[in-house]
């Protein structure tokens, strides 16, 4: 490979059972394979499993060491806590962190935490550790489902970017048109920031189609009705995921994406097989 490849992520989160955690271990020595720039794990929400996501970033790091990115929330977290993670972070020589807002936990009516929004967690992060941390943040090129409207998520993402953000990895996401013009109003709007697309491997239809419609992701009704038609012949679904995916990754990286940052769900093969057919393998 040239020096020119484009940079490949991967995302995880911490499994509940040790069998989990033995397969996401094992997945994640497959895909360290592949040279990856980082390794994300995620944080779930109010921070409840904070320190699985910990325990987990310190194995991937320092055993399958590939560099990984803990995700970092404000909701739920004093600032107390959000300065316990990071110093110990800090300590095991971690250098990235993927700084959200978070999701409020199952019942949980509004916000808590002494910081409400990621903008304000990305400068407590930086008033605390200088530039110790290169900080990734969220973008929604379809929009958070939450926001008010596609202005105001622009101007959130602006916000964040300007805060002190390094980069940025998206939702993902079935429209690459849809990535392209959100680079171009963050452009237009003075941010620099690069942001990575994120990719989800298509698997399992019934899953996808209940997490996109929860997560605001639009699964386009040409994917649903062909998905739809596969019923539980699950080779198919797998294979027609891993044909559509590897051509909007392909005219993502044509059209300038600078990298790929895939969401594993704790699984190896899906994301392997697009990088292979991307000609991105080690």
């Amino acid at each position: 490979m040239t020096s020119s490849r484009p940079n490949v992520s991967f995302e995880f989160f911490p499994a509940k059972t040790e069998a989990g955690h033995e397969k996401l271990l094992a997945n994640a020595r497959r895909l360290a394979a592949e040279r990856p720039h980082f390794f994300s794990c995620t944080y779930g929400a109010g921070g409840s499993t904070r320190d699985r996501t910990l325990n987990t970033v310190l194995q991937l790091d320092g055993e399958v060491k590939v560099p990984t990115a803990p995700h970092l929330s404000c909701v739920g977290d004093s600032k107390d806590d959000l300065r316990s993670l990071l110093t110990q972070y800090q300590a095991a020589g971690i250098r990235r962190i993927v700084a959200l807002r978070g999701d409020l936990p199952s019942g949980m009516g509004m916000a808590s935490g002494e910081l409400r929004y990621a903008n304000e967690l990305v400068e407590f992060i930086r008033r605390e550790t200088g530039d110790h941390f290169h900080i990734e943040i969220a973008a929604y090129p379809e929009m958070h489902p939450q926001a008010r409207g596609f202005e105001d998520d622009m101007a959130n993402f602006v916000r964040k970017a300007r805060a002190g953000a390094d980069s940025a990895i998206t939702q993902y996401f079935f429209n690459a048109d849809a990535y392209f013009y959100f680079v171009e109003r963050v452009r237009k709007a003075g941010v620099d920031t690069p942001i990575v697309p994120g990719i989800m491997p298509v698997t399992n239809y019934s899953k996808l189609a209940r997490f996109s419609d929860a997560c605001g992701a639009e699964l386009p009704r040409w994917m649903r009705k062909q998905l739809e038609a596969y019923g539980d012949d699950v080779q198919s679904i797998q294979a027609y995921g891993e044909q559509v995916i590897s051509a909007m990754c392909e005219r993502l990286l044509a059209g300038g994406a600078p990298g790929l940052h895939f969401y594993t769900l704790n699984q190896a093969e899906p994301s392997l097989a697009i990088c292979s057919n991307l000609g991105l393998g080690a």
